[in-house]
């Protein structure tokens, strides 16, 4: 089934409701949604493309990211949507591995990907531009019928080798991860509006196409980011918003001396990185029971665990304090797992790798079988993730196997920094760790063998990969810790970055 079967019915059935919204106000009703998607795709149509070809996004958030992504769909292609805040070079590697011949863009954005793109793109349209602008003028198609099995949406997450690795979303796992949300973690009546505060090519935009199920409206900031004061103004505008925020931005949203009329905040979804429970605790304080936790991967989306509203609540429970550091029950389409390393399940309270199965995972890595095979081995998702469960079925987190970064809600994998930092010439060995924050989560360490300049590894950093990923902290040493096989031993890196009192900052 294609996805934009869902907008293409509430088009007909319910045109005259509220579809999209900017600021405070309503843009686009179901009907006039739907009339612009099915032109936009045949615009596409008419570029020669076919069904199953990808068309990449490279966009900040803007309703007409709902659009582009539905016209993709209804055209039966298959949606590429990329971080807005990566370098020009990791867009263009993107764009070439998954083979997008379109690429739509944000006005300046365009200006980062032109530079790198491959040969392979063949158009590069920027929103709201007046080419972009004449494509409505087409005339409206039907939707292609797509089999649940054919691929939607290629998420993009970096992987150990430092490269990205493009998770296959087909149309049965976008449908089956959207009908979990509404049964688990926020009921949904039409009208209903959803904030896309954080980027709308990942989580954010993970949640869309449930409101279009549901017949909810759609609403973005007018400044397209994050604004406390803003976000609040959005809740006064729009009653019973719901909104998808990494812990740092809920601190934040805790910490602003604006009013909040959190009356009108139906649901905050906290995931992407664990939060403090003392923030927790402050955000109940301040928003009341009106948060919901989930744990998810790209390649299991947003659909591996959940804690409820009412679990987040349950002040009273003898062991709340406990739930409310763990992330919740696996919702209730998939199985999950604690295993060793032979992929035996293990005893209750028994820490192990996080193994996962069921409708709403990936399927596979876009034309890397090597990878696909072993984080799909045995049927389950290896998610490379360490936890254990309760005797009551909650999973707490424990490491991150793959030494990922989540700073700021963004994943940063060590590899990708290593490798931009040893092309220094001053530069003999660097291996990169994650410090905890309490305002990020976590900020990049580097340690580093050599005489390099931190304001040149600095420069380095930000002509390669994007300004987020920089370390925002140099260690020089002598050597780096290793073992008998020479590998780095990045455990004893952190035991000697938490004894520092006194960190070199590299600007």
């Amino acid at each position: 089934m294609n996805l934009a079967l869902w907008l293409d019915r509430a088009g007909r059935g319910d045109p005259n409701r509220p579809a999209l919204g900017l600021g405070p106000r309503v843009l686009r009703s179901y009907g006039d949604m739907a009339g612009r998607v099915a032109r936009l795709a045949c615009a596409l149509r008419g570029f020669g493309l076919d069904p199953g070809d990808r068309v990449a996004v490279v966009a900040k958030n803007s309703p007409d990211y709902v659009e582009v992504l539905y016209a993709i769909w209804h055209a039966g292609l298959a949606a590429v949507p990329a971080n807005a805040k990566l370098h020009g070079a990791e867009l263009g590697y993107i764009l070439e591995q998954s083979g997008a011949r379109i690429c739509f863009a944000s006005d300046g954005l365009d200006g980062e990907v032109a530079p790198h793109a491959p040969k392979s793109l063949e158009r590069l349209v920027v929103i709201g531009g007046t080419e972009y602008e004449k494509l409505f003028a087409s005339e409206p198609v039907a939707v292609v019928p797509r089999s649940g099995d054919d691929l939607a949406w290629l998420f993009y997450t970096s992987g150990t080798t430092g490269r990205p690795k493009g998770a296959m979303l087909t149309h049965k796992v976008l449908a089956a991860a959207s009908a979990a949300y509404t049964a688990e973690v926020d009921t949904l009546l039409p009208g209903d509006p959803l904030l896309h505060a954080a980027p709308m090519s990942h989580g954010s935009g993970l949640y869309m196409m449930a409101y279009v199920m549901r017949c909810g409206v759609n609403v973005v900031p007018e400044s397209g980011g994050f604004e406390p004061d803003e976000i609040f103004s959005q809740f006064r505008a729009w009653p019973r918003t719901s909104m998808f925020a990494a812990p740092t931005m809920v601190k934040r949203l805790v910490e602003s001396a604006a009013e909040c009329p959190s009356e009108n905040i139906r649901t905050i979804i906290y995931g992407g990185a664990p939060m403090y429970v003392e923030d927790a605790r402050k955000a109940l304080d301040r928003f009341g029971p009106r948060l919901a936790q989930i744990y998810g991967q790209g390649e299991s989306p947003m659909t591996i665990t959940v804690l409820t509203k009412d679990e987040v609540a349950c002040r009273g429970h003898p062991r709340w304090t406990e739930r409310l550091a763990s992330v919740g029950r696996p919702f209730r389409c998939v199985e999950v797992m604690v295993a060793n390393g032979s992929d035996t399940p293990l005893p209750v309270g028994q820490t192990g790798e996080i193994l996962c199965r069921g409708e709403t995972v990936m399927a596979g890595y876009w034309r890397n079988r090597e990878a696909s095979e072993a984080a799909l081995r045995g049927g389950y998702l290896h998610t490379g993730d360490v936890g254990a469960f309760d005797a009551d079925g909650y999973l707490t987190l424990k490491d991150r196997s793959k030494d990922l970064i989540i700073s700021g809600g963004s994943n940063i994998y060590p590899r990708e920094v290593e490798e931009v930092l040893l092309k220094h010439a001053g530069v003999r060995e660097a291996s990169v760790i994650g410090r905890p924050d309490r305002e990020w989560g976590e900020v990049v360490v580097a340690f580093v063998v050599g005489d390099a300049p931190a304001a040149e590894l600095d420069a380095l950093c930000l002509s390669s990969i994007a300004r987020f990923k920089r370390p925002k902290d140099y260690v020089f040493v002598e050597a780096l810790p290793k073992n008998n096989y020479g590998k780095i031993l990045k455990t004893e890196l952190r035991a000697v970055d938490g004894r520092r009192s006194t960190p070199r900052n590299g600007g």
